[in-house]
């Protein structure tokens, strides 16, 4: 779980976690919208990763500082130490499940007087247009006086022609019947796109637009130039149908969908095997964003074995207004 944190930078101000297909997808758990068992020992292992990684990033800086003020020789007996107690910690300020669909956002300590509004909104479009074994779980929390939106996502699945479709028509149902929370005192945003900053991420499932023997030859050299001009969701992005004035940035990484459980190596690569359904490497798990005011400074996949996917990760830096002071 650190790997899967570690951002090769700085320790980020807040972390927003997302994942698809946290309990198996049958019929049992389709009907139970939230398990609170999960979500609390997901957030368990998530809260002690993230401080883990601040307490031992702290104590590097601590070591630094004090290396660089060190006078030799030192005294016998004397000792370096740092109090860890009151450093910088992380809590969690908003977290939910929808069947498969989980999200939770982190936020470092200092911060937290300055977070309010939090609220969530669940949309499902799976089984009859509605139940949550495939949608998205939206959360919203303003920071000072700027508002943030996260979308968290499981679009629906399928290789064949056309299924690209009913994912276009998956989030055009989520950016039309996601609606947070009102204020009648105060002007809150209650769509998605009205927000100031907003990101999308999750196993949005789109494929590539080229036969399956085609795509596994580019992808076992390497091409992804090539691959990318006929992927779904660029195509989508560029045509402006769905997600008009959505941004993604440059993928410079392998497909991170379909794998062999704990494995390397891709679904379906064996020769000898005789496969059910067409399973064609693809990159399903995005990041997109919308709106001014973001910036992207990092975009890859983690080597992570957990699933049949690769997670991919974002580090952005957001521009936030604060009030002027008062005199």
């Amino acid at each position: 779980m650190e790997d899967l944190l570690d951002t090769q930078n700085d320790l980020a101000d807040i972390y927003v976690l997302g994942f698809q297909e946290v309990v198996p997808l049958n019929a049992g758990n389709v009907l139970v919208q939230e398990n609170t068992i999960l979500c609390m020992q997901w957030n368990s292992l998530i809260g002690k990763a993230l401080n883990k990684i601040a307490v031992t990033n702290i104590t590097l800086q601590k070591a630094e500082e004090e290396e660089s003020l060190k006078v030799y020789p030192l005294k016998k007996g004397s000792s370096l130490k740092f109090n860890i107690e009151n450093s910088t910690q992380f809590e969690c300020i908003i977290s939910k499940q929808m069947v498969g669909i989980f999200i939770t956002i982190w936020v470092r300590s200092p911060l937290l007087p300055y977070i309010s509004h939090t609220s969530v909104s669940c949309v499902g479009c799976g089984i009859f247009g509605y139940l949550g074994n495939k949608g998205s779980v939206s959360v919203r929390f303003w920071l000072h006086e700027t508002s943030f939106c996260f979308v968290c996502s499981h679009l629906a699945s399928g290789g064949k022609e056309g299924d690209e479709r009913q994912r276009n028509a998956d989030a055009s149902q989520i950016l039309s019947r996601t609606r947070f929370p009102c204020d009648s005192f105060q002007y809150l945003p209650r769509k998605i796109l009205q927000h100031d900053r907003v990101i999308w991420l999750g196993d949005l499932n789109y494929r590539i637009y080229l036969p399956e023997a085609t795509t596994r030859c580019l992808v076992n050299d390497g091409k992804w130039s090539i691959l990318l001009q006929k992927d779904q969701l660029k195509a989508e992005l560029k045509e402006g149908c769905i997600f008009k004035g959505w941004q993604e940035e440059e993928i410079d990484f392998a497909p991170t969908y379909k794998y062999y459980p704990d494995s390397d190596d891709y679904y379906g690569c064996s020769q000898n095997e005789k496969r059910e359904k067409s399973r064609a490497p693809a990159w399903c798990d995005r990041i997109i964003w919308f709106g001014k005011g973001l910036k992207q400074s990092q975009y890859n996949r983690s080597e992570f074995r957990l699933s049949d996917h690769r997670p991919v990760r974002a580090v952005f830096t957001a521009e936030v207004k604060v009030p002027s002071p008062l005199y």
